[in-house]
């Protein structure tokens, strides 16, 4: 069963599942975000989304982390039905940072809508159910570690905010940057104040936004294809 849990410094969360867990959401991420270039406008997210499924492809691929986890099937069980067996499962995950993850979830929310209108509606589609599920564990983590007050605006602003046609994905780097470079007491006060940032577009993104234009401007770029001067830590400490 697919999983969500923070990490103990909260710097991100650990998304865990067997290898047809991780396996069927990567191929509804597949799905639903379409061909490169298929939607005008949102190419940026797209390759932001295809991030994490990198993150969970790896994963599924045993390059992150491997773990058993019981299954359920008790001694009592075995020896009732005369066989034997293991009684636990090999699980699969992959850390990602808060910022990251939560900007997912939300570009997701349009991905799904062009995906359906595509398709001319989602009646008996496999494939967006499971996206939908994704972006609910998500939301329902982050739930575990912001007051109730918050996470009703944070509910609200998801559903709520702007479509992130053009958006400027860069600044999901600053945010991850910046709550890398936190303490974890910093973590935990800020994680709601992120996620409203992600969405509500406030004057520090506006500004972040005009530079980005500003430099893709004389080159005539998409501005998904601006770079950002700053270079990751070479580890993170989840």
């Amino acid at each position: 069963m697919l999983s969500m849990k923070t990490t103990p410094n909260h710097t991100g969360v650990k998304i865990s599942g067997d290898y047809f867990d991780l396996d069927e959401l990567n191929q509804a991420i597949y799905k639903v975000i379409g061909k490169e270039g298929e939607y005008h406008g949102y190419e940026g997210s797209r390759l932001r989304i295809l991030g994490v499924s990198y993150e969970i492809r790896h994963a599924v691929q045993g390059d992150r982390n491997v773990e058993f986890v019981f299954n359920g099937l008790h001694e009592h069980t075995k020896k009732q039905h005369g066989f034997i067996a293991p009684d636990k499962n090999i699980y699969f995950s992959a850390e990602v940072l808060w910022p990251e993850l939560l900007y997912a979830a939300y570009a997701l929310r349009d991905f799904v809508r062009l995906y359906s209108d595509k398709r001319g509606g989602l009646l008996a589609d496999p494939y967006a159910p499971v996206i939908a599920k994704f972006q609910a564990l998500v939301l329902e983590c982050l739930q575990g570690h912001v007051p109730d007050e918050e996470y009703a605006k944070i509910l609200e602003a998801f559903s709520k905010s702007p479509a992130v046609n053009d958006y400027a994905i860069q600044y999901v780097d600053l945010l991850n940057l910046k709550y890398i470079g936190m303490t974890k007491q910093q973590r935990e006060k800020s994680l709601s104040a992120i996620a409203m940032k992600l969405t509500l577009r406030d004057r520090e993104y506006q500004a972040f936004r005009k530079q980005v234009i500003d430099a893709a401007t004389p080159e005539k770029r998409a501005i998904h294809e601006i770079g950002i001067q700053a270079e990751y830590p070479e580890q993170v400490e989840w």
